[in-house]
Formats: C-alpha cells, sequence, structure tokens
C-alpha cells in the first residue's frame, strides 16, 4: 500500500515520548518501536520513503495504518516497546526478536552456588529472570547496591573454581560486597538464604523487607549496638536507592486494569491500561457519546459494563482502577466479582504513589484519543461537507455558509475588554484573517455594547473596503453567517450592528455554552441540533476557536495593565527618572505621600517637576476615590 495513503496529518501526531504500532490490513502488528518525540519519529517514515532501509521500506508499505499511545517517559515508553514485542512477535522487528537488547538480572537459582548477574543474552533453563530494564547502568548501579544488603555471588564459574583451589577470595569478597562461599566465610545455606532474599526484593517485596530493618535498626540502636544499628541504616538506603532508580512500570507485582476518561460536550474518550504482573500487557481505547446530564460517575460505570459486560472470567483482574468512581461503587464491585467468578474485585481511585502516576499516563492517551478523534473528524471531507449542509438546511440560510465568521469577547469584571474574529472557509480555520479588537469607553460596559462595537467596526470596515479601489484584504469580504458567542442578548446586539450598517442580508446565529443552544435573531426559542450532529459540532469548533483566540489576547493585555503605574500618565517624567523614583521610595503608594521637598531627593528630580508628580498623583488618588 502506498504510505501515503494512511499517512496521519502530521499536526494530528502529539510530540510526546510514546510507543508506536505499524499493522496491516488484517490487523497484524508489523512493527513497534519508541520515540522520544512521536511526531517526529513517525514524520521520517513518510517524508521520504525511497531513502529508507530496505526493510523499514518494505514495512511502511506492508502496513496499512499506525497508531501511537502516549507515555510519560522513555523508560516507560521503552518498558511498553517490549511489552508488545513480545505479545505480538512483529516480524519487522528483527533486532529486538531474541530480546538482546534489553538488559535483565539474572540469578542461577539452579546453581549449587548461585550466581547474580546482569545479560542480555538468550533465555536458559533453571535462571530466573528479573527485567527488562531501561538502561543496562542503570541495573548495574541497582545490583552495586544490592550487594551491599545481600553480598551474593557474581563471578564468573572460572573465577569461583580458582578461588575455591586456591582458598583465597576476589576482590568483591574483601571489600565486603561478596559473602565469599567459595572458601567457606558462609555456608551454602546461608548463601541460599542471601540469594532468596535478592530474589523476594526484586519480585517485589520491597516494602517488607525496608520496614523490618527499620524496626531492627532502631531495636540495635535502644541496645547501644550502634555498629549493627549504622549498618542496617546503610542497607536500607540502599534499598530505597534501588527503589528510586528501577520503578519498572509498578514495583509490585500486581494485576489491574486502569482506566480513565476525557470527555467534551458531546463526546468522552476512555482508555484503559492492562497491568499484569507490574508491567503493561495492553491496552484499549474507544469514543463514546455523552448524552446531556449525563455525569462523570454514570459514564464510568457505562464504559466498566461495556468493557467487561462479555469476557472470560480471568480477563477481569482482582483490581480495577479508576479516575472517577461510578455513582454505586458497591454494586459495581458485587457485579465485577460475579464476572470474575466470585473471586474478590477492587475498584478504586488511587489517590498517590505509582498508581497514581500510572493513571495520570492513562489520562493523557485519553485526552490524545479526543483529540485525534476531533481531528480526523473535522478535517473529513465528507464530513465537513455534512456539517455544512445541517448548518444550512437547519437555519434556514439563504445560501450555503462557506465562508463563517465569530466574534466573542472576553474582560474580567469589565477591565481590558477585548473582542475576537476568527474565520473558518470550508470548514476550517482561515487564521490569516483572525483579528483581534480592543473595546474601550461606553462600549466596554457590558457584553452587549461590546458586541455590538466590535460587529460595528468590523463591518464598516467591509463597507470601506467596498468603495475603496483597492478592497481590503483583512475585511473586504462577506460572511455567508456570522456566529456569535452568546445568547438572544448577544445575537440582537449583532442583529442591530449590522442593520444600522445596512447590512440586513448577512445572517447571524448565537451558540449558548451552557446547553449549546443555537439562537436567532427574534426567536423565542432556541434552534435544537441533534446532539450526534456533524453542524453542531461544528459550530461549537468555530466558538471554541473564537473563545481561545479571545482570551490570549485578553490575557496579553491584562498582563500589560498590570506592569502600567500611575506614574506614567505624568507629562516630562521619563523612564530613568520613573525608576530614580521608585528606587528612593521603594513604591507608587509611597511616593503619593511624599511630600514636594521629598521628591526633590531622587536623583534628577527639580522644584516643577516635584511639584507636577505630587499634583499628578493627587488628582489620580481623587479620580480613583471617585
Amino acid at each position: 500500500m502506498d504510505p501515503s495513503e494512511y499517512r496521519p496529518a502530521s499536526g494530528e501526531i502529539p510530540t510526546q515520548a510514546g510507543v508506536y504500532r505499524f499493522r496491516d490490513e488484517d490487523r497484524r502488528v508489523l512493527y513497534v518501536g519508541k520515540a522520544k518525540n512521536l511526531r517526529q519519529r513517525l514524520n521520517s517514515y513518510f517524508a521520504d520513503p525511497a531513502g529508507l532501509h530496505p526493510r523499514t521500506f518494505r514495512m511502511v508499505h506492508s502496513a496499512s495504518s499506525v497508531e501511537w499511545t502516549v507515555v510519560t517517559t522513555e523508560v516507560e515508553a521503552l518498558q511498553l516497546e517490549w511489552t508488545w514485542i513480545r505479545e505480538f512477535s512483529p516480524r519487522f522487528n528483527v533486532m529486538f526478536r531474541d530480546d538482546k537488547s534489553y538488559p535483565y538480572l539474572a540469578i542461577t537459582t539452579q546453581d549449587r552456588v548461585p550466581r547474580v548477574y546482569v545479560t542480555r543474552g538468550k533465555r536458559r533453563k533453571g535462571v530466573t529472570y528479573f527485567g527488562p530494564f531501561g538502561q543496562a547502568w542503570a541495573i548495574r548501579e541497582s545490583l552495586d547496591q544490592l550487594l551491599r544488603v545481600f553480598p551474593v555471588r557474581t563471578c564468573t564459574s572460572g573465577v569461583f573454581k580458582r578461588a575455591e583451589r586456591s582458598g583465597r577470595p576476589c576482590l568483591l569478597g574483601y571489600i565486603g560486597k561478596c559473602s565469599a562461599p567459595c572458601v567457606g566465610r558462609v555456608s551454602e545455606d546461608e548463601h541460599r538464604d542471601l540469594i532468596r532474599g535478592i530474589t523476594d526484593f526484586m519480585s517485589g517485596s520491597t516494602g517488607t523487607m525496608i520496614s523490618s530493618r527499620k524496626k531492627e535498626m532502631a531495636a540495635a540502636a535502644a541496645d547501644l549496638d550502634y555498629e549493627q544499628a549504622a549498618r542496617l541504616r546503610d542497607q536500607i538506603q540502599a534499598l530505597e536507592t534501588v527503589l528510586a532508580k528501577n520503578a519498572v512500570v509498578l514495583s509490585m507485582n500486581v494485576d489491574c486494569d486502569i482506566f480513565a476518561l476525557h470527555l467534551d460536550e458531546l463526546e468522552a474518550a476512555v482508555q484503559v491500561f492492562h497491568v499484569r504482573g507490574g508491567r503493561i500487557r495492553g491496552e484499549r481505547g474507544w469514543i463514546v457519546e455523552r448524552l446531556e446530564g449525563t455525569t462523570r460517575g454514570e459514564l464510568t460505570s457505562d464504559y466498566l459494563r461495556q468493557a467487561y459486560g462479555d469476557v472470560d472470567p480471568r480477563a477481569v483482574p482482582p483490581e480495577v482502577l479508576v479516575d472517577v468512581g461510578p455513582d454505586d461503587p458497591g454494586s459495581m464491585e458485587a457485579w465485577l466479582r460475579e464476572r470474575r467468578g466470585g473471586s474478590r474485585v477492587t475498584l478504586r481511585v488511587p489517590e498517590r504513589g505509582e498508581k497514581k502516576a500510572l493513571l495520570d499516563t492513562v489520562r493523557q492517551n485519553a485526552e490524545q484519543s479526543l483529540v485525534l478523534h476531533r481531528t480526523r473528524r473535522a478535517s473529513d471531507l465528507t464530513t465537513r461537507s455534512e456539517a455544512l449542509r445541517e448548518v444550512h438546511e437547519v437555519l434556514g440560510l439563504d445560501e450555503p455558509p462557506l465562508r463563517i465568521e465569530c466574534i466573542d469577547n472576553s474582560h474580567t469584571q469589565g477591565q481590558d475588554v477585548v473582542g475576537s474574529l476568527i474565520v473558518f472557509e470550508d470548514g476550517l480555520p482561515k487564521k490569516r484573517d483572525y483579528r483581534h479588537f480592543s473595546v474601550r469607553g461606553e462600549a466596554a460596559r457590558d457584553d452587549t455594547s461590546a458586541m455590538y462595537d466590535v460587529v460595528s467596526r468590523r463591518f464598516s470596515r467591509y463597507l470601506e473596503s467596498l468603495a475603496s479601489d483597492e478592497p481590503d484584504e483583512r475585511f473586504g469580504y462577506r460572511p455567508s453567517l456570522l456566529l456569535v458567542d452568546g445568547g438572544p442578548p448577544q445575537v440582537s446586539a449583532a442583529r442591530r450592528a449590522l442593520d444600522d450598517l445596512g447590512l440586513a442580508g448577512i445572517a447571524v446565529a448565537g451558540l449558548a455554552k451552557r446547553l449549546e443552544e443555537v439562537w436567532l435573531p427574534g426567536d423565542d426559542y432556541p434552534t435544537v441540533f441533534p446532539r450526534s450532529s456533524e453542524g453542531l459540532y461544528l459550530l461549537q469548533r468555530i466558538r471554541d476557536e473564537a473563545h481561545r483566540f479571545a482570551i490570549s489576547y485578553h490575557r496579553k493585555k491584562r498582563a500589560a495593565t498590570a506592569k502600567a503605574s500611575a506614574l506614567d500618565a505624568i507629562p516630562g517624567l521619563g523612564p530613568a527618572r520613573r525608576k530614580a523614583l521608585l528606587k528612593q521610595f521603594g513604591s507608587v503608594a509611597r511616593i503619593r505621600k511624599a511630600s514636594v521637598e521629598d521628591l526633590q531627593q531622587a536623583e534628577g528630580v527639580g522644584a516643577a517637576l516635584a511639584a507636577t508628580i505630587h499634583e499628578g498623583l493627587k488628582e489620580g488618588a481623587a479620580q480613583d476615590d471617585s
């Protein structure tokens, strides 16, 4: 297949770290890869396919789709990549098929004197493996710390046998990082106890080991055995260091499903990670329609029923984690217990720790899934055509809404009022035609006045452009529909502004955010679009874009206002003297309280300027009081 036929748009691909999968027409996984930046990596496959490695070229042309999962860190991406390589055995992942690229901690449990070492080789019988780990240096550092607590054998068979013959241990035996079973310092049974300790620790029994040593340390200190207490303290620090460096996915060997929900006004995205043995074994996501008035708790109940309604009882884990609890958690737990064949199932919302961190990752994937769904839905030509047709028919427009303009206002308690104008042509944003407006004076007294002002200014420029020999590229086009953010008051203000300019032929509509209602001028009741309507979705997207554009400008203006000072309005007072005054007095409030004589103490301020400053600040204070 030509890669251009399934290539995702660059803007759809997130820039976070993650794992991606190429699939063929039968949905078989062809290749699994990881990336620090998913967008950069995936674009490299499609930018110049002819320049790819021959195997990669065949993979890209054999695939029919590509999908990805966002993760928090690169190490997490590595673990997830390994999990899926093991699960799917993709035929184009040749370099990873035997797992040689991933370091493991291996323990030769079948040996007379077991050995611990780091390996990338193939698995052998009689050897217990822990991993894989993100980097070889990380597990080597962890092993170095573990040897301080469990001084087990790490040497090869040749070194071990040579020490047995000579009666002298290797260097690690002399420095205390090996208990030297080769020369009988500990018996084979005692050494196996140490091996059992390191095995239990790597299997997840970390909390018990640390807590028991803390009790022993307290007891040793109480008995004044400070040397033993110090040794236990060092062991605790070593174990805690290992835990901090080597959290793979979950440090505990747990089986659980982790669900997260992300929603907007019309739809919700659900994502689930299936964690088995402390590692992500799979993931799933889907989009559900959000009916009006549905709560997050109700949505949680719905997707849990959908996820476990028709599955093998073994697929239901003993623990289910969600970001928002269902409305009736007791009934849902009982239902899950029944689905699992009567075994206990815990349903809860994690509040802290590594499970909460992994839940945040699942939530990021749910958010990305909904963004991708909305972007693809908006960019599809057939969908856009259907949306424009619905808007045309439902609103009863005289012409197809090929150019829609939307105006929104933003302010903070009536201060720094601004307006935004955004443009959509053929259902897509035309950002070069976006405009900002600053609203001042009487026009800024309320929302309807501000709407009237912005609409009047925008279409006054349109009329000026019509009368000019050189049309204004910014305002010289007439929209098929003017959409405003708001209900009947804002719609009436916009309609009145157009009528006052003699532009009665331009259609006006308003989209009220509270209930997503569409209002037309003079109507007593809103026009209702179906909840799943592509037309309503298009109007929402346009309104949200206008709101975003207005908010961004308002924040800039508000920041500039915050930096302004009462000193700025005083004639003859330049930046250098303002700086000198602030350095002398510390604040505008203290400058306002200073006398004319005190003001002259600032560098560069003479008697005349001091009198002007004193009078100007007094007038400003009087205006504020009034």
